[in-house]
């Protein structure tokens, strides 16, 4: 049986993706799983302390896991990263 969420732990996930920047970052690593902080930055054309602020809130909030890999740093969606990209998908297409 599904774990119901409380409000405060659905706050935490909705204000992780508060953002323009957060959205298209869980966009952008869905289609590009394990993109390093370089990479996101170049495709968005944005600062790189801008992106690396957004990753670690994404983080914060459960949505994104991150794997270190010598001085480079791998992004993939959590699980509700996940459930959270089909949500945007359907949303952005509705």
């Amino acid at each position: 049986m599904a774990k119901v969420k409380t409000a405060k732990q659905m706050e935490r996930h909705l204000k992780g993706i508060a953002n323009h920047y957060r959205i298209e970052i869980l966009l952008l690593i869905a289609d590009r799983e394990k993109i390093t902080l370089e990479d996101i930055v170049k495709e968005l054309e944005a600062n790189e302390k801008t992106i690396g602020e957004h990753t670690r809130r994404l983080f914060q909030a459960g949505l994104i896991n991150k794997k270190y890999r010598s001085k480079f740093v791998e992004h993939s969606l959590s699980p509700y990263g996940k459930t959270f990209v089909r949500f945007l998908k359907f949303f952005q297409f509705e």
